[in-house]
């Protein structure tokens, strides 16, 4: 029998691509999302339900429908700079709602839940290659809120038998090798495909925030996930539970950081197209460096970021940017 997941986000640029992963691997990935930043265009591989995670009774009743075996938890506000500008509206996008799943999903029975959170949680700790004993201690309200809920969920586990498998990443960047999906936020806030729009005419530069970092050439660094890679790792989680294995905290990255001038150069190299730039101020709330390790993923798992290289990420965002693009 084929097993169905609710997939909260699964019009996302994350979602969207663990739903086609997900059917690939013989699952029916059920795409529950609002479309307030999701696009209707990117529910392809399976049914979809509107609704918001604020509204309970539309929840229960899209638990009732289905009847899923597992939940994965995509959907978020994840802008730091709004985090920083209204808080309040992070604790109760992110939090509450997330509060308003898990409710649902023990009313439904529906203990398998894989949730995707951020090494945000982290803080900014520099010369560190952050894993799943790194104390956390967050410097914004997207962090904090995703924290809140890490341990909200820990609440779950203890006093219902949820069962929550939990991955910490940071940036995601690539697309889809075969096109089908990909990133297209609005408004855009990801490094790459801001950096591919204006190499493409889209807009007139990439603007670069900060360049005087402690880091080596200035600009911040962060480590980089393929989105391909990501996902597999969620199925991954998911089979682990499904295996009754224990509830798993696991990082997700390479263990190596690029600076934000060196994920340019490599986009000359790619596109073998200038990138026009413009410098700015740094962000309130950014860190300085920010990497992963993902020892256990790899281990427990057998995780392997096999796309994970900035030339390939840079590749496949790009035949995705020339070919794909949501309407709605």
């Amino acid at each position: 029998m084929t097993r169905t997941v609710l997939v909260t986000g699964g019009a996302g640029y994350i979602g969207s691509h663990a739903c086609k992963v997900l059917k690939g691997a013989g699952y029916l990935p059920v795409t529950y999302d609002s479309l307030v930043t999701g696009w209707q265009d990117a529910v392809k591989f399976g049914p979809f339900e509107q609704g918001d995670l604020a509204d309970r009774g539309r929840l229960d009743e899209v638990f009732a429908r289905w009847k899923p075996d597992a939940v994965m938890h995509f959907a978020a506000l994840s802008l730091v700079g709004d985090a920083m500008r209204d808080p309040g509206l992070y604790w109760r996008a992110n939090v509450l709602s997330a509060l308003n799943l898990a409710e649902a999903a023990v009313a439904a029975g529906c203990l398998d839940f894989v949730f995707s959170s951020t090494c945000a949680t982290y803080g900014d700790q520099d010369g560190v290659v952050l894993d799943e004993e790194t104390p956390q201690a967050p410097i914004n309200a997207y962090g904090k809120s995703k924290l809140a809920i890490e341990q909200m969920l820990g609440d779950f586990a203890a006093a219902h038998g949820l069962r929550p498998v939990i991955f910490r990443y940071f940036n995601v960047a690539g697309a889809d090798p075969e096109g089908e999906v990909g990133e297209h936020h609005r408004p855009e806030s990801h490094l790459v495909p801001l950096m591919l729009d204006a190499v493409a005419g889209q807009r007139p530069a990439l603007t670069v925030f900060g360049t005087d970092y402690p880091t080596a050439d200035g600009t911040c660094v962060r480590d980089y996930v393929h989105v391909m890679d990501l996902v597999e790792a969620h199925v991954l989680g998911l089979k682990w539970l499904q295996a009754g294995r224990a509830p798993q905290v696991f990082c997700l990255g390479t263990g190596k950081g690029f600076s934000v001038r060196e994920v340019i150069d490599q986009s000359r190299r790619v596109t073998n197209r200038d990138v026009p730039v413009v410098y700015g101020d740094r962000r309130a709330g950014d860190a300085v460096t920010l990497v992963c390790g993902s020892d256990r993923a790899v281990r427990e798992l057998g995780w392997r970021p096999a796309r994970s290289t900035m030339g390939d990420m840079i590749a496949d965002a790009w035949r995705w940017h020339q070919t794909g693009r949501y309407e709605r």
